[in-house]
C-alpha cells in the first residue's frame, strides 16, 4: 500500500459516509460494538476529519466535539473540545495514519479558539496519545465494555 495520504476536514456528505465506514469497520466490526453505540447524536454536530489515501481511499477518521456537545465530556469547561471516534482502517495501521489525524483535528480545534482536546481513550492506546503529548487524569472507566482513560492535551 502507498503511504501517501491528507488528512482533511469531512466537508461533504461523500466524506462523511467515507468516515463512518471506517468506524464501522474497525468499532463495529473489529471491536464488536454494538452499530446502536457507535453512531449517536453528536455525529450531526461534530467536526469530522478523514484521512485518504492518494486515489481517495478512506484511511482514518476522528471527530471533535465543540461546545455544548463536548462539555459533558470535558469537566464543563466550553474552551476544551472532546477528541472521540479515532479509527484507523486494519491496512493503513503503521503507517503513522492515526497521529496525523489527531494533530488534524487539534488544528481545528485551535482554529476554533479551543485552549485544549480531551479524549477518552482505550487503555491499550493511552501510550499512542501520551507520546502525541496528552496525559491521563482520572480512574478507569468502562465504555462499549472495554476500559478507558480520560486524557487532555493543552493547545
Amino acid at each position: 500500500m502507498s503511504s501517501a495520504y491528507r488528512v482533511r476536514e469531512a466537508l461533504v456528505d461523500e466524506d462523511r459516509e467515507a468516515c463512518f465506514a471506517v468506524r464501522r469497520e474497525v468499532f463495529v466490526v473489529e471491536q464488536g460494538v454494538p452499530q446502536e453505540l457507535e453512531y449517536d447524536t453528536y455525529d450531526a454536530t461534530a467536526v469530522h476529519v478523514l484521512a485518504v489515501r492518494e486515489d481517495g481511499l478512506p484511511l482514518g477518521t476522528g471527530r471533535l466535539l465543540l461546545g455544548a456537545d463536548a462539555v459533558g465530556k470535558t469537566g464543563a469547561d466550553a474552551s476544551v473540545g472532546s477528541l472521540g471516534r479515532l479509527a484507523v482502517s486494519r491496512a493503513a495501521r503503521g503507517l503513522g495514519v492515526g497521529a496525523a489525524l489527531v494533530r488534524g483535528i487539534e488544528d481545528v480545534a485551535r482554529e476554533r479558539g479551543l485552549t485544549a482536546v480531551d479524549l477518552h481513550a482505550q487503555t491499550h492506546a493511552l501510550g499512542f496519545y501520551e507520546r502525541l503529548g496528552y496525559e491521563a487524569y482520572g480512574p478507569e472507566f468502562p465504555d462499549a465494555d472495554m476500559p478507558h482513560r480520560a486524557m487532555r492535551r493543552a493547545l
